[in-house]
This record gives C-alpha cells, structure tokens and sequence, in this order.
C-alpha cells in the first residue's frame, strides 16, 4: 500500500501503518473516553479529563498491538512453511498480513489460519488472569485502572477471537472453513463452497444490520461479500494460471522504439501493430532504458505529437520479469506495482513483454479446471 510508513521490523517483517490508522489515534480514544466504564472499554467515570483520555489513548494503542501479534501469530507459522511476508500493515480495520503465498496443502493453511487467533485467545486469558489477582488486591486510584484495562484488553482480545473465527473471508475462519474442505475435494471447488457459505453469512449479517439499524455491522457485511468475492476471483486466477510460465503467453520480437521517435510516429506505430506498450532503446548505446505506453502519451496535446519525444513521456523505472516465470507471479507483481505490463528478460536480452491484457486473455481461453 503506498498511502502506508514503516514504523520498524519484528522477524526480519516490516511493520506499516495505514494512513487510515491516524483516524484511530483521533476516534478510538474519543469513544473510549465518552463511554462508561460498566460498558467494558469505557473511562468516562474517570474524573480528571488529562487522565481519562491518556487511559483512552494506552487502551488504542494496546488495541493495536493485540492486532499486530495477532498478525505476527500468523506470521510466525507461515514462515516456518517458508512463506514469504512482505509486510505488516496495521488500518482503520485492523490489520493485514501480506504474505506472498497462500500454502494449498490444508493442514499448513489450517495451522497458519489457527495461528492469529490462537494468540488472541492466549492474550485474553492472560489478561484475564491478570485482572483476577489485581481484582483481589485492595484497589488504589492507580491500580483501578490498570485492573480495568487489563479486563477491557481480555474483553477486546476475545472479541478478536471470536469475530475472526467467522467462517467467512476474508477473515481467519473462512481460511479455516476452506482448508476443511481443501482436505476431501479440490482446491477450487473447497474455495467456491466457503465463498457461498461466507456470502450468505454476509447476506444475514447484513439484513439483521437494516433492522437493528446498525451501519457498523452493515458495512461489515459488505466487507465480508466483497472479501469473500476477491478470494473466489484470486483463487479462480490461480489455478487456472497453475503451471503457465510467462514464456507460454509473452508477445515475442516486440518492437523497439528509439527515444528520439515523436509521439506520432508511435502512435502510428500502435495502430499498424495493434500493441499500446514498448521497449524503449538508446539510440546510440541500443540498451534498453525505458518503456512507454498509450498511457504516457495520451494525455500529450495533439499539437505537440510532432514535436515532443519518446524519452520526454516514457517510463524509466523498469520492472523486469524472467521468461522462466511463473505467469501468476507476473500478475502479482502488476497488481502490486500498478502496473500493466512487464519486459520479460531472457539471460541479460530483452526477450519480449508481457502484458495484463495477455494474462487475462490466456485466464479466458484456459477457462478454469474445476466447476
């Protein structure tokens, strides 16, 4: 995610807050200072308004890192599988482990799925036992508030037990439910049965939302749908894709402009070849320093396509992908790069380019392997 800053590494894991994260820092400790202490998380009883919202700001704060150790669990085990984690991102929502891969075998994914809220329910029951001896301890102002964030933080790690074990992605319990089934019927076919179930728990949800009339579990629900359609539609890709190098769908011999070419020669170009996407060449060197595309060009104006260059428009930074290649992990590096097209290198010479239209294309006619 570009909108996020890393803030440090735990494991060798660089740890990222969302820019949505500062709306936590402003709103949670708001609500928490607003709300009664009998209603779990609440400080408003607490008389000095400087002391209840910096109790209000330590229960966030310690909210949150409860959501990065409950990603850190599931880190933790995907690595012992040798998954890759490029980040955590901690969100208005929570957060989010982004790990490369997704294991097939069902006992890895069960174990790593277990994980996150394996450590929300340890945290809660030592929370929990925590707050029981300091409960039996004769209370001082100081130590009632500790007691009561040690009970608020059980509640909060319990209550992240329990909504992550909804069996519906994109939460913990949907992953769960999939990997039960992974383990007697196709990968695919396990998907598409814990999406439906997943889409009419949201359907429920979100009906019951409109009568109590609440916007909160409302917009949980559309978040539920939406997740649970993303992982039909990624695992769907990905299947499909299983096996395909990007040497089987590149466009190969692709032709390679010179950085002094107008836009209207490329454009020329383009319509004669019907591709919107080249290597860009130093004109003297012949080495590859660039790329551009219809994107680049198109907002040029008419009158300057005879005059403005190549190497005026063109995109430097290149992204390069092996022809050995996996082709869903050339769709993964253009979906984490915004990007719709890769140079694919053969050795240390540009071999051809691929393309996000060529992935989908090849999706299309590959069809998927199980209905």
């Amino acid at each position: 995610m570009k909108t996020s800053i890393q803030i440090g590494a735990v494991m060798g894991i660089p740890i990222k807050i969302h820019i949505s994260f500062l709306l936590v820092l402003i709103l949670f400790p708001i609500l928490f200072a607003m709300e009664n202490g009998d209603n779990v998380f609440g400080f408003a009883d607490v008389a000095s308004t400087p002391l209840r919202y910096a109790l209000s700001m330590v229960l966030t704060i310690l909210l949150f890192a409860c959501v990065l150790l409950h990603e850190l669990g599931h880190s933790w085990v995907a690595k012992r599988y040798g998954i890759a984690i490029r980040s955590i991102t901690l969100m208005i929502l929570g957060g989010i482990a982004a790990m490369d891969d997704i294991p097939r075998d069902p006992r890895a994914e069960m174990r790593i799925s277990i994980a996150g809220p394996a450590v929300s329910l340890g945290i809660a029951i030592f929370c929990s036992i925590t707050y029981l001896g300091l409960h039996n301890i004769t209370q001082t102002p100081a130590l009632s508030h500790i007691t009561h964030l040690m009970w608020s933080l059980a509640c909060i790690n319990i209550a992240l037990f329990t909504f992550n074990l909804i069996p519906a992605f994109p939460m913990d319990g949907g992953r769960v439910l999939r990997a039960w089934y992974a383990g007697h019927t196709p990968y695919l076919r396990a998907t598409r049965k814990a999406v439906y179930i997943g889409k009419i728990l949201a359907i429920v949800m979100g009906v019951f939302g409109l009568l109590v009339r609440s916007p909160f579990l409302i917009l949980i629900a559309f978040f539920v749908y939406i997740g649970a359609s993303e992982e039909e539609r990624f695992t769907e890709v990905s299947v499909t894709l299983e096996g395909i190098k990007v040497r089987d769908i590149m466009t190969r011999n692709i032709t390679q402009v010179p950085e002094n070419m107008t836009i209207y020669e490329v454009l020329r170009l383009m319509f004669e070849e019907k591709h919107v996407g080249y290597p860009v060449i130093d004109q003297f060197t012949r080495n590859v320093v660039g790329i551009v595309t219809f994107a680049d060009i198109k907002n040029v104006p008419m009158g300057e396509h005879g005059t403005v260059l190549v190497r005026d428009v063109m995109t430097k930074d290149l992204i390069f992908v092996s022809e050995a290649a996996d082709a869903v992990d050339a769709l993964k590096t253009m979906s984490a790069q915004k990007i719709g097209r890769l140079l694919v290198r053969d050795g240390g010479a540009i071999a051809g380019i691929v393309s996000r239209t060529d992935l989908m294309r090849s999706i299309e006619v590959l069809g998927c392997s199980e209905r």
